[in-house]
């Protein structure tokens, strides 16, 4: 496949100086770029890697003199990640996933299947479920009983979507991710040791519920997820206990993160890898949490917090503050406690030299 340099500038809303008739089959790095390749020498940095590779056309920085580097023709991005989203749209290949229902797919008679639904082999789609128009659903995948998938949606293999759980347009699910399973909620007959150190905090010995049996509760409340949500691979969302688990408009999960039973997540929130949410949490909108950030049950996170990674967040958190740290205080905060911390030895050795000093003085004798 080929495209012409100009009619790429204009998909993704860029300037184009100089040749737009240069056509070209693929994006790359600029010292690899040979003269069939559009370079992406999107700062300063990456001029002299241009001069290595043999591109003609190449995607430059604000203010670039791209003549001088030797290229016939050149992209303006004032924003690299943001032309690098419209490009890398341009030249995706998809996953070759094929148009229609596979003859090995497992289709209930009672479920609705919308119009240009691709449903890959082996994948299961239960009673009452609702997929809809132009969505594709890879191998192996699975949609439980009385589960609607919106319009446009993306579920690549191995993606498994419990019973109740209602999605948006566009949702796009990686591999491995698991919506809609149970919440990890047991209680013991009597007050556990956990609910006695939570009322004490911690100030006696944890005695009591040995030999207890924990009681499941079980999860009813499914899960709701906006439009133009992400999912990333191996990610897990557990359904609420009573209401739905809900995740809002255009938030993106990474990989590997847990959300809990009855948590909620505001619209626009980023969760990096390996972030967990206990149940009952209440995050925000345009928060972002960083990688392996966790956050305790039923505390809530204002909108636009960022959490820098690691973070253990284990009470509320204000609109628009900056955090990170275990436990979680402001950045500044944290990094001057940080520094205090670094400095304990060489006050330990100072206080040592003084009291010897003290003790060895006249005055003492």
């Amino acid at each position: 496949m080929t495209h012409r340099v100009g009619d790429i500038a204009a998909a993704i809303g860029a300037t184009l100086e100089g040749d737009g008739d240069i056509t070209i089959t693929h994006a790359a790095e600029p010292d690899a770029a040979g003269p069939d390749a559009l370079a992406l020498a999107m700062s300063p940095k990456y001029a002299e890697a241009l001069s290595k590779g043999e591109a003609r056309a190449a995607i430059v920085w604000p203010g670039a003199d791209w003549q001088a580097m030797g290229l016939e023709a050149a992209i303006i991005a004032p924003r690299a990640r943001v032309t690098m989203a419209g490009l890398t749209r341009i030249f995706d290949p998809g996953q070759g996933f094929a148009p229609g229902i596979h003859p090995q797919a497992l289709v209930d008679p009672g479920a609705e299947i919308g119009a240009d639904v691709s449903i890959g082999p082996f994948s299961v789609i239960a009673a009452g479920a609702r997929i809809g128009d132009r969505t594709t659903i890879g191998p192996l995948c699975y949609v439980g009983t009385g589960s609607v998938i919106g319009a446009d949606s993306f579920l690549r293999e191995h993606v498994s979507i419990g019973a109740r759980v209602r999605t948006g347009a566009r949702l796009v699910v990686q591999p491995g991710a698991r919506i809609g399973s149970d919440g990890f909620s047991f209680v013991t007959p009597e007050k556990s040791s956990v609910e006695a150190a939570r009322e004490e905090f911690g100030t006696s010995e944890a005695e009591g519920s040995a030999g207890q049996a924990y009681l499941r509760i079980h999860s009813l409340g499914g899960v709701e997820i906006g439009d133009d949500v992400e999912v990333g691979a191996n990610t897990t969302i557990d359904s609420g206990t009573i209401r739905p688990t809900r995740i809002g408009n255009g938030t993106k999960l990474d990989n590997m993160v847990q959300v809990g039973h009855n948590v909620t997540v505001g619209h626009d929130t980023l969760l990096c890898g390996q972030v967990g949410l206990a149940g009952s949490c209440r995050v925000g909108n345009n928060v972002v949490l960083g990688g392996q950030v966790g956050a305790a049950d039923n505390i809530f996170i204002g909108d636009g917090v960022v959490a820098a990674g690691a973070t253990k967040i284990t009470g509320n958190v204000p609109a628009g503050r900056v955090i990170m740290g275990y436990p979680a205080t402001k950045m500044e905060t944290q990094v001057a406690m940080y520094k205090a911390m670094r400095r304990l030895p060489r006050l330990l050795d100072e206080i040592a030299r003084l009291q010897k000093a003290v003790f060895k003085s006249p005055s003492n004798d």
